[in-house]
């Protein structure tokens, strides 16, 4: 027979071993915890300017979480997966090209990649760069392929749509920085550019919004030679009105930006320094020493200035300017024939205007 100790011990054990049982499963969640803790923490193989990670169209959670792990970006694929499920985002995760920043845990990595806050490259498109130099710039960026570009800037579907009348964007593709996300499509490209060059107009030049699309297209485009002509700032008003006073009496636009153009976009060759007379003797429809009145559409993209100058041109008598300091670009304006062959040989401007 038992002694009444023993049975006592009996009840004791009985008595503590539910306790002993809570006790055990706390300390194995306390060490799932931080076995948890321990992987879901940064990972060591980001480098301190982050990587750029991207996600694939259609990409599985699995597959993701696998990428990152191999990447080094991830302690463990498992715990993201395991992330995945538990918040049920397996399938919300967004196509696109992300920062992964040092110090950014799984949960971190995750949120980032749920939210579609992708990468963005920071590109600027000089004033004055033709449709070709801009697709260049685009696509050095490594955000938007040249060709697509091209492509779209050339759609007549999508230049209707953003009431251009013409056979390509020229002219509408402003020139200013951009923030744009990796993988960025032409029509994308295109889109904001023209959009950018309504609102900035909108705001600036309000007497624009009156125009119909056909006259807005004839400023657009005695903008783009002003803007392949003037260097300083200043003078952009009064070559702009020194053309419309040509072309109000019927003269000849004259300018050798168009001559330029002919020679770097058509004929593909490479900037002249100088123009020479069979250089204004070309035949061909852009050539305004040849042909009376605005070329037949842009020869670069202008920006604010060349735009704000050809609806605001400084009212003057002059015909005439011509180039006196290629340092500063400051040019001598002339009302006369004579007095403008006295002023001194013909320069060409660099491209752009700058």
């Amino acid at each position: 027979m038992r002694t009444r100790s023993s049975m006592n011990r009996a009840v004791k054990t009985i008595l503590l071993f539910p306790l002993l049982l809570a006790g055990f499963a706390i300390l194995l969640g306390a060490v799932g915890l931080a076995g948890f803790a321990a992987l879901d923490a940064p990972s060591e193989g980001i480098a301190p300017e982050g990587v750029l990670f991207t996600v694939g169209a259609g990409e599985s959670g699995a597959g993701i979480a696998r990428r990152l792990e191999a990447a080094g970006l991830v302690r463990s694929d498992l715990v993201f997966q395991g992330l995945l499920r538990l918040r049920r985002q397996q399938s919300s995760l967004k196509k696109g090209t992300y920062r992964i920043e040092a110090g950014m845990r799984s949960r971190d990595i995750l949120e980032l990649l749920v939210s579609g806050k992708q990468a963005l490259v920071r590109v600027t498109v000089p004033e004055g760069h033709t449709l070709r130099r801009t697709a260049d710039v685009l696509a050095q960026s490594g955000v938007v392929d040249r060709e697509d570009f091209l492509a779209a800037a050339r759609d007549l579907k999508l230049l209707e749509s953003l009431g251009i009348p013409a056979v390509s964007a020229e002219g509408y593709l402003f020139p200013d920085t951009y923030y744009l996300p990796h993988e960025t499509s032409g029509a994308e490209a295109v889109r904001l550019m023209v959009g950018a060059l309504r609102s900035r107009m909108s705001e600036r030049l309000p007497e624009s919004l009156s125009l119909d699309p056909a006259e807005l297209h004839r400023r657009i485009i005695l903008a783009s030679v002003v803007e392949r002509e003037y260097r300083l700032p200043e003078e952009a008003p009064r070559i702009a009105g020194v053309f419309w006073n040509r072309i109000r009496i019927g003269m000849a636009l004259q300018s050798c930006a168009t001559v330029v153009y002919i020679i770097t976009e058509v004929q593909g060759k490479k900037h002249p320094e100088v123009l020479y007379n069979r250089d204004i003797e070309i035949k061909h429809p852009f050539n305004t020493y040849v042909n009376p009145g605005l070329p037949p559409a842009p020869i670069s993209n202008p920006g604010m200035t060349a735009l704000e100058a050809v609806f605001r041109p400084e009212a003057s008598r002059y015909l005439y300017f011509r180039l006196l300091d290629s340092r500063t670009g400051r040019h001598y304006f002339s009302e006369t024939l004579d007095e403008h062959i006295k002023a001194g040989a013909l320069a060409v401007k660099g491209i752009g205007g700058r």
